[in-house]
């Protein structure tokens, strides 16, 4: 089970259900919640955000092992791109792996047209498959994506959803890039 984690008060109580607590991208550079979150022992994500680059999450990682926990994954959720749009670099994975931590490209998120439809946030689900194999190709550690069995009627991030049933041939075509990699040693 992982669940984002807004405030130091949140973290002990999430620690008690949660098997990863995840800090969200807005708030990746807030000291005190990384340490809290730390101190728990439990698996901690960090989101980087839409504004950081991708180097200086080492630091935020490093936040969380000062308190004594090395279990700390990094996730690209994409970057600002103007306005109402986010980017996804694959030269981020490749930089945020160089710093020795897990890296984790969420396909979702990071499609999302933040404010693209005037009162809530749009999307390009189209490029959920291109963005994850690419991710795959680079060398990422895993994907984190939502999925939904009608993603239309999805209560949040509609516009961004994967429905269930693309979500196995997605993995399978993923599974063979990685193969692919890890038999070429790139």
């Amino acid at each position: 089970v992982l669940t984002d984690v807004h405030s130091e008060m949140e973290v002990e109580a999430a620690a008690e259900v949660a098997d990863v607590l995840q800090i969200p991208a807005f708030l990746c550079r807030q000291t005190d919640l990384l340490q809290a979150a730390g101190k728990t022992g439990k698996v901690v994500n960090i989101k980087k955000g839409q504004f950081m680059a991708p180097e200086d999450m080492k630091h935020q990682a490093e936040k969380v092992e000062s308190v004594g926990n090395p279990k700390v994954l990094l996730t690209e959720r994409g970057t600002s791109f103007g306005y109402h749009n986010l980017v996804v670099d694959m030269r981020s994975l490749v930089i945020m792996k160089a710093s020795g931590y897990p890296v984790i490209l969420d396909t979702t998120h990071s499609l999302q047209l933040p404010g693209g439809e005037k009162d809530k946030t749009g999307g390009q689900p189209e490029y959920i498959f291109p963005i994850a194999r690419a991710g795959s190709a680079v060398g990422i550690d895993g994907l984190f994506l939502e999925t939904h069995p009608d993603p239309s009627r999805a209560l949040s991030d509609a516009a961004t959803q994967l429905s269930f049933d693309l979500f196995e041939p997605l993995l399978r075509q993923v599974k063979k890039i990685d193969s692919a990699r890890r038999e070429l040693a790139i």
